[in-house]
């Protein structure tokens, strides 16, 4: 088992400061000092450079840092392989997830939901991110399983296929764009469009079926920006632009009309979700959440 000193090293290595850790591990500042100051005179070396308020890790801080981590998931595992043995409902361990936006809003609900019925004592941790941040959290060791849209190219991480989802084109219903509901590709061109952020996997679905049909993202007219599917959804229904959002997210809003598809000839555009875990940790963990996953979903 990981010592108390251990642990309280972690959370200030995580949270770059001994006030925060402080808050987290709900002691005192002056313990987290004692903690760590016991640590240094073990190792006989500086864990931590202090500049003011701020902390950075030395060297031998990260060497430690990684080492404690890689042994923390070991213990984690462990903890959960062993205590499922003797009953599957009494099995206890750490899930860390990391999931793009559409995936942690309109997906992972529902397995989560199912997850958390059969395994009540493993505790769930869900970090809602584009695909570029969850991808980075999982190289940080912030979250053990991610799942993203499109394929990032790391030698550092396993992927696994998921599910595959449709991006459609809509506007509101107030919209003149609403007054025809197909379009030449072409036409695009001129609308005024919303869109995603820089880093979604959504606007990677998009620029790469645009540029099959040979049109680039710089020749478009785009207006709005919009972090995260909701705040678009919301800006969609109340403006007279035009935007692409995952069908999955909008079901409601086309059933009563709020949104309207709109189709432009030649353009598809399909998004494939992928389970992501870092190269040779395919845990038994992560195993169970995958499956029921697959499950859920018929895949």
């Amino acid at each position: 088992m990981i010592s108390t000193r251990h642990e309280v090293f972690l959370i200030v290595a995580q949270q770059k400061s001994f006030s925060k850790a402080s808050q987290v591990l709900y002691i005192s500042q002056p313990a987290i000092s004692n903690h760590i100051k016991s640590l240094e005179d073990y190792y006989k070396i500086k864990l931590f450079d202090r500049k003011g308020t701020l902390i950075e890790l030395t060297t031998a801080g990260k060497v430690l840092f990684e080492r404690l981590n890689e042994v923390k998931q070991i213990q984690d595992l462990t903890e959960f392989e062993i205590s499922r043995l003797k009953d599957v409902m009494q099995a206890k361990g750490f899930l860390k997830l990391g999931a793009s936006s559409t995936v942690a809003l309109y997906i992972l609900p529902k397995i989560l939901s199912s997850f958390n019925h059969l395994y009540p004592n493993i505790n769930i941790s869900s970090l809602n991110r584009n695909s570029e941040l969850v991808l980075e959290a999982l190289l940080n060791q912030d979250i053990n399983l991610g799942i993203i849209e499109g394929r990032i190219k790391f030698n550092q991480v396993d992927y696994q296929s998921f599910l595959t989802d449709k991006v459609i084109a809509v506007c509101g219903r107030n919209s003149d764009i609403a007054k025809k509901r197909n379009y030449q590709i072409k036409d695009l061109v001129g609308m005024p469009l919303a869109f995603r952020e820089r880093g979604s996997g959504t606007m990677a679905s998009l620029k790469y079926a645009l540029e099959k049909n040979k049109i680039k993202l710089s020749e478009l007219n785009i207006k709005v920006r919009l972090g995260g599917t909701e705040s678009l959804k919301n800006f969609l229904i109340e403006s007279d632009t035009l935007g692409f959002l995952p069908q999955r997210s909008i079901v409601k809003e086309l059933k009563y009309g709020e949104l309207f598809e709109i189709n432009f000839e030649g353009l598809r555009i399909e998004r494939n979700f992928f389970f992501i875990q870092r190269k040779g940790e395919n845990n038994e963990l992560n195993k169970s959440f995958i499956k029921l996953a697959q499950q859920i979903y018929n895949v």
